[in-house]
């Protein structure tokens, strides 16, 4: 008889150590999940932006970026939707974050129209693509491939 008490309360204690396991991955799943949701988006979610870990994209708006040491605040904008940024992370905004640069803010929005973001990941399109001429269409590169070799006249 004792060993079964002994055996149920074992059996208890295996029970509530998991059940606290389990809650603790479950809600540290949920307090590390991050939407991606587009300024327009955003912008249409109501009360829900509020609530959530976001993840927003654009491109940043020329001759908006005030930068102070590790934080900065500057305007994306996306299809003519525009999202005022407050950056205050623990690193200064990387240097490929440059007007017009496309950037990623996560964070949170806030009731004043701001997105407090946390993390700023950028990149700068043009300083990978090939140099154009203004007015020039984009270069095709399989036309090369595909336009016989004119023949040389000997």
């Amino acid at each position: 008889m004792q060993q079964r008490s002994q055996t149920f309360r074992i059996g208890f204690a295996v029970v509530i150590v998991l059940g606290v396991i389990a809650w603790l991955a479950v809600s540290g799943i949920q307090s590390n999940k991050s939407y991606y949701v587009t300024i327009s988006e955003l912008q249409g979610m109501g009360t829900k932006a509020y609530t959530r870990h976001l993840r927003v994209a654009g491109n940043v708006a020329p001759g908006t970026i005030e930068r102070n040491g590790t934080h900065a605040q500057f305007v994306l904008v996306e299809l003519g939707k525009r999202l005022p940024v407050q950056y205050a992370g623990v690193e200064p905004p990387p240097d490929t974050f440059k007007d017009d640069a496309q950037a990623l803010a996560i964070g949170t929005y806030g009731h004043d129209g701001v997105f407090h973001a946390t993390e700023l990941q950028a990149k700068c399109a043009s300083k990978y693509a090939p140099a154009q001429k203004p007015g020039a269409a984009p270069a095709d590169k399989t036309a090369a491939l595909r336009t016989p070799a004119p023949a040389s006249a000997h």
